[in-house]
């Protein structure tokens, strides 16, 4: 299914004539958006016709069913509507709460990342096309973070530094960047499957949405890392992220709180 959606998205991606709009609160939305949502939640009503599912683009249905479906069409529509190709595909599924199934796929990239609980965190890097070989799966390596143990040799991502500013953790912000050896903006979901692979150590969004976060969680945790929300829970539901190793986590933390 995200594989299916996120070679949507790419009919639309670079085009000279994609128009955007703005939604309520400000942020852009795109034809693709809306679309690769619809083909996901067509396909779930197909096969899992009882489940709920909560998308970005249109909503919730059965939101109190026992699993849950989390559709982000587009995660970085920013970079997706300025031909950037670091935007991804997203589908996550919480069953009695719990974040246990993730799927992310970077169609412009040509990578997907996929993980289950207790099945492990897989990483293909080059993709297919999408209909020549339907056991790309078994072909996935498996994805793991970083051995990095101190914050002086950490890779620090985020999104964008805007988004600290205005969550008024602007402080944060700057002793993160003063504490680890490097930053860099490579946001959205790719920054959060940069710290699943070890190519990034830390990665931080202090605003997001439920549905940004239901596939990053179980990704990260069976790569051997953890995700919380700014205040170190555990949850998709926090509305921030952080990312990380593991190792570092409990001295990120610290950092967030001053």
């Amino acid at each position: 299914m995200v594989r299916e959606a996120g070679d949507l998205t790419l009919r639309y991606f670079q085009s000279d004539t994609l128009e955007t709009a703005a939604k309520a609160d400000g942020t852009p939305v795109t034809i693709a958006d809306r679309e690769a949502e619809q083909l996901i939640r067509r396909r779930l009503g197909e096969r899992l016709s009882g489940d709920g599912i909560v998308g970005e683009e249109f909503g919730d249905e059965r939101a109190g069913a026992a699993r849950v479906w989390w559709v982000d069409p587009i995660d970085g529509t920013q970079a997706f509507v300025r031909g950037v190709p670091l935007y991804g595909t997203m589908l996550g599924l919480e069953v009695d709460g719990e974040p246990v199934m993730g799927v992310v796929c970077l169609p412009a990239l040509a990578e997907i990342y996929f993980a289950a609980k207790g099945e492990g965190s897989w990483w293909l890097p080059r993709l297919p096309r999408f209909d020549d070989d339907p056991t790309f799966p078994r072909r996935a390596r498996r994805a793991r973070v970083s051995g990095v143990k101190t914050l002086g040799d950490a890779r620090f991502n985020t999104t964008t530094a805007l988004g600290w500013h205005a969550a008024g953790r602007g402080a944060a912000y700057d002793r993160l960047l003063a504490a680890t050896a490097t930053d860099r903006t490579w946001g959205d979901c790719y920054g959060h499957m940069l710290v699943a692979t070890g190519r990034a150590d830390i990665m931080i969004d202090p605003v997001m949405q439920d549905w940004d976060c239901a596939a990053l969680a179980p990704i990260i945790a069976e790569a051997g890392g953890r995700f919380t929300d700014l205040d170190g829970k555990m949850t998709i539901h926090g509305k921030s992220a952080v990312s990380t190793n593991s190792i570092l986590h409990d001295e990120v933390l610290r950092l967030l709180r001053g």
